[in-house]
């Protein structure tokens, strides 16, 4: 299966399950590997949400037990200037930011590969469930085989010259699988589980995070009509869609947040998950990135517009160098300004850009 991959392979060891496999697996089939641990955040890192001493405990314990070098690399600068800089800048223009696919993008696929190379490596291996193929000399990203894992949708914006340094030993591989391999290693990560919350930064309180860094705004929570139905305590702490957390009680269905007027501070809310303005029928994308030399053509492609969704038929229309049209075959639900529409045709991840606006005129996002 890697028969035909480069000999010294930098894995990114982060303490969990799946990079300590990854290293396994290379290491099993004669590769010089070399592990990472990737600091990327120094902020309050003491508190009991951070696990960057424990998660690094774990990883040098796997190269040990792998008997592999492994080298502490602080990326802290890089990842506030280049990911985290950018996450609270598009909270506080009211749209909600996936900071996962920038780190990949900005930290792991560049930073991390940038120094790997510098280190003698031809390649470097993450834990991500992923696949990839080489066809007529261009690589290509494709879906992992555990469709439930699939983790494509996060690594959408790697670059060509990214992704023919990159390898992905376990996309072919179920959840499952990869814990029994593990445990079968002696692994002490074999059982841990898998983290949550913001990449590189922890499972905090969400609220009380962001307050630490931009000032709250409270205001009035309103239908479609203009009747005022409450008040939130401030518009980046609400995503399109979101059902818990509104507090809006009576009697009826549950209430949605369904848009944001920044101009009057307002969140739109209406009541039933079925109710029209959550839906889009056509959405435009910005901030394009493909993984393949030549950008698609426009026409037919399936879409996520959010991890973990059943892929949805859509028609790509350009408008522009840098921006896009995605219209869909079924209204999708959700649309959510700052969240990434990724393209897909059949398992191809083609790459896809970042949600600027869809067909509901309610939504208004500054």
């Amino acid at each position: 299966m890697h028969t035909n991959l480069p000999a010294n392979i930098t894995v990114g060891l982060s303490g969990g399950v799946d990079s300590s496999v990854t290293a396994a697996l290379l290491k099993q089939q004669g590769h010089h590997v070399r592990g990472v641990f990737m600091q990327n955040w120094e902020d309050d890192d003491n508190d009991e949400y951070c696990s960057i001493k424990q998660d690094s405990l774990d990883a040098v314990a796997v190269a040990d037990i792998l008997n592999i070098d492994i080298d502490i690399i602080n990326f802290a600068a890089q990842y506030k200037n280049n990911v985290f800089t950018y996450f609270l800048k598009e909270y506080s223009a009211g749209r909600t930011p996936n900071p996962d696919v920038l780190c990949n993008a900005e930290i792991k696929f560049k930073c991390f590969l940038d120094y790997a190379v510098n280190q003698g490596a031809d390649a470097v291996a993450t834990g991500h469930y992923a696949r990839k193929e080489v066809r007529n000399g261009i690589h290509r990203l494709l879906k992992g085989r555990d469709a439930g894992k699939d983790q494509s949708y996060f690594l959408y914006r790697l670059q060509p010259h990214q992704l023919e340094r990159a390898i992905f030993p376990l996309g072919g591989l179920e959840k499952t699988q990869v814990r029994r391999l593990a445990a079968e290693a002696g692994l002490p990560t074999a059982a841990k589980k898998d983290s949550t919350g913001i990449c590189f930064i922890g499972e905090r309180p969400f609220r009380e995070f962001l307050q630490q860094y931009l000032p709250t705004d409270n205001g009035d929570m309103v239908t479609p009509e203009g009747k005022k139905v409450g008040r939130h305590m401030g518009l980046m702490f609400y995503t399109i869609g979101q059902r818990k957390g509104l507090g809006i009680g009576g009697a009826g269905e549950p209430w949605f947040a369904a848009g944001k007027d920044l101009t009057s501070n307002t969140l739109i809310v209406v009541q039933g998950r079925d109710h029209p303005l959550l839906y889009s029928s056509s959405l435009t994308i910005s901030d394009l990135s493909w993984t393949l030399p030549e950008r698609p053509s426009e026409g037919r492609y399936t879409c996520k517009i959010r991890y973990r969704m059943a892929d949805a038929p859509c028609e790509l229309r350009y408008i522009g160098s840098g921006t896009a049209e995605l219209w869909f075959d079924e209204p999708q639900w959700a649309a959510t300004p700052g969240q990434s529409a990724v393209l897909y045709d059949g398992d191809i991840c083609l790459g896809g850009g970042i949600i600027t606006a869809t067909d509901k005129p309610v939504i208004i996002t500054g």
